[in-house]
């Protein structure tokens, strides 16, 4: 049975004071037992909030890293820093950072492959722009970036991959795809993952949804068969929004 996740990606944003409110409010709230709850804040609080959520049931995700071990590389951070922190999960290839910083299917190639080494589980994005879609090209681009990415990986490291589907026009935008529309794309993204390895592997890889993800539309989002969760954006900010959205299952 695939794991239900539901992780919530804080972006730039939050002081420590303000991180600290939405964690205590967090602390207090009831989540199902069968739902994974993953939180990402900024690089500079994975060590604050890994501490004070020592003992929950809420794990901590980064939203980036490097995939060199180190080296001269100004204002990134390593696997091996992320791990010194007590984080083993990172975002990668989130469409913020292929459009915003050109991150390229090579790059993150190399990223996946170094945290797969360094056993640091990613929660891997992709999606397509709003041109892609609206010309009948999301199969093919999605497709695309997934051949040119993970699909290059062993089967034997799947074991540490999450798919977070994100159609760019739907984040940040208010936009969202609708349930259906999710879940055509999640049934073929685990279609593909089927031809390319094998229908137990498909079966066993949590594909969430990541577009505008909000209280009232995620029980419908989240009731589609290969629709395993979400990454949450702007709504995991507000801690009772949050609650709701995990409690949508």
């Amino acid at each position: 049975m695939r794991n239900k996740i539901v992780a919530g990606n804080w972006k730039m944003n939050n002081s420590n004071s303000e991180t600290n409110k939405l964690l205590n409010e967090l602390i207090g709230s009831r989540f199902p037992s069968e739902i994974r709850v993953i939180v990402c804040p900024s690089f500079t609080q994975l060590g604050l909030v890994h501490e004070k959520l020592q003992n929950t049931n809420i794990d901590v995700a980064s939203q980036n890293m490097h995939f060199a071990d180190q080296g001269a590389f100004t204002g990134e951070i390593s696997a091996k820093m992320i791990k010194s922190s007590g984080i083993l999960t990172t975002i990668l290839g989130h469409s913020e950072r292929r459009s915003l910083f050109n991150e390229t299917d090579e790059i993150l190639i190399n990223k996946v492959e170094t945290a797969i080494t360094e056993n640091i589980e990613v929660i891997f994005c992709v999606g397509e722009e709003l041109n892609d879609r609206k010309s009948k090209n999301h199969f093919k681009f999605v497709q695309s970036q997934l051949e040119n990415s993970i699909f290059l990986l062993p089967k034997e490291s799947w074991l540490n991959i999450i798919i977070a589907y994100e159609p760019v026009w739907a984040i940040g935008t208010g936009e969202t795809a609708s349930p259906d529309q999710a879940q055509e794309m999640h049934l073929f993204i685990r279609n593909l993952i089927s031809e390319k390895y094998d229908g137990a592997l498909a079966d066993s890889i949590s594909i969430l949804y990541g577009g505008s993800v909000k209280p009232n539309n995620a029980f419908e989002i989240f009731a589609k068969p290969d629709v395993d969760g979400g990454l949450v954006g702007g709504a995991s900010l507000n801690a009772e929004d949050f609650v709701k959205i995990v409690n949508a299952f």
